[in-house]
Order: structure tokens, then C-alpha cells, then sequence
């Protein structure tokens, strides 16, 4: 596995399972090293010298030390599989348009909902379901006659927004009223090489 992309994971991290799906669906040769958050091991000194910030993921790929699961996505996609990130500008510029999306309204809607019940996280539920309604209804919205958020392939973009959508309903958030979404996830799952990222109960773990 020497010459082998290295992903530094947390299995429950939505985050990282980014990193970790699109590698499996690229076809990416990697091996997954699961961080003990809970012993603190995102605070050591060794990984503090990969990422400052102490988050998962972090990839290594020879020297190349990569993280925050966008940067990762956009790394991957221009080194090992060009097909999932359009070189034509506009596209691309379409491709990037839902990275902030995944970065900014899901990771403050769905994902944080899902912070709550997993992990008892400090937020306000009402705020994160807010959101998450209408982040949702975009998507929804956007994929109407789409079988993907951009063009007519997968790309990352489709990859960004998946395990914080797929699993929302884990933070109170249904998905029944957004048949496209639901539609999407489904294909994103029928993939060659889709890896799922565990479920859990509410409060099972605690942060």
C-alpha cells in the first residue's frame, strides 16, 4: 500500500467520508487510517503537523499532504480521475458553485442537525432544520429533469453533497418531500465502488 493515496478518517465524520467515497468510486488506490478523536488523537503533535486545524480528513499522497474535504475532492479529481471535475469553465465554475453550497448551507443545515443528535453538539435545532429546508428545496428544485447536479455525469459536486443529505434524516430532517434529492442519492448509490458511511442512532455517541 506504500504507493496508495493515505485518508485519515473518522468513521461518523460526513466530512471525511467525502474523501473516502470518491476515492473508492474514482478507482483511487487508498488506505483508510480511522483517527481516534475521542483519545485525541486529531490534537497530537504528529497530526497537528499535517493539518494545524486538527481536522479529519487529511490525505496523504507521497509528499503531498492535502486537507479539508473540498480541497481533497478537487485534488483527487485533477491528479487521478480529470472526469469528475468539467475543464470547460463553465461547468466547472457550476462544479464549485455546489462545494460552497456543501461548505456553507449543508454543512450549517443537515450536518449541523445531525451534529445535534449524534454528537450533542451546542445548536440550535430550529436554526439547523431552517436551513436545512431550504438548502434541500434548492437541491430539489435544481435536479428537477437532472440525474446530476451538473451535466450529465457524476461529478464532485455530487460527491460534496451526498453524506450530509443521505444521512439528514439522523438529525430529525426528512427527506421524503424531496423526490429529486432522494432520486440523486439513489444514484450516487448505485455507483460502481459506492462505499456507505455507518448510520447511527440519535445520542449514540457522544461528542
Amino acid at each position: 500500500m506504500s504507493n496508495s493515496v493515505r485518508i485519515h478518517s473518522f468513521p461518523l465524520s460526513g466530512h471525511a467520508h467525502r474523501a473516502v467515497l470518491f476515492a473508492s468510486l474514482a478507482g483511487i488506490e487508498h488506505e483508510v487510517i480511522d483517527v481516534d478523536l475521542a483519545g485525541g488523537a486529531h490534537k497530537s503533535e504528529a497530526f497537528l503537523a499535517m493539518n494545524p486545524f486538527g481536522q479529519v480528513p487529511v490525505i496523504e499522497d507521497g509528499d503531498v499532504v492535502v486537507s479539508d474535504s473540498n480541497a481533497i475532492l478537487v485534488y483527487l479529481a485533477r491528479k487521478f480521475a480529470p472526469s469528475y471535475l468539467p475543464s470547460d469553465p463553465v461547468r466547472e465554475a457550476e462544479v464549485q458553485k455546489f462545494l460552497t453550497l456543501a461548505a456553507g448551507e449543508i454543512a450549517f443545515g443537515p450536518a449541523a442537525a445531525r451534529l445535534i443528535t449524534v454528537f450533542n453538539a451546542p445548536f440550535e435545532t430550529e436554526f439547523t432544520h431552517r436551513i436545512a429546508g431550504v438548502v434541500l428545496g434548492k437541491l430539489d428544485a435544481h435536479l428537477e429533469g437532472r440525474e446530476w447536479l451538473v451535466g450529465d455525469a457524476p461529478t464532485i459536486a455530487d460527491v460534496a453533497i451526498y453524506s450530509y443529505t443521505a444521512h439528514a434524516p439522523e438529525g430529525g430532517v426528512s427527506l421524503e418531500p424531496y423526490a429529486n434529492v432522494r432520486r440523486l442519492l439513489s444514484n450516487i448509490e448505485g455507483l460502481d465502488g459506492f462505499v456507505p458511511m455507518p448510520r447511527t442512532e440519535a445520542g449514540l455517541y457522544a461528542a
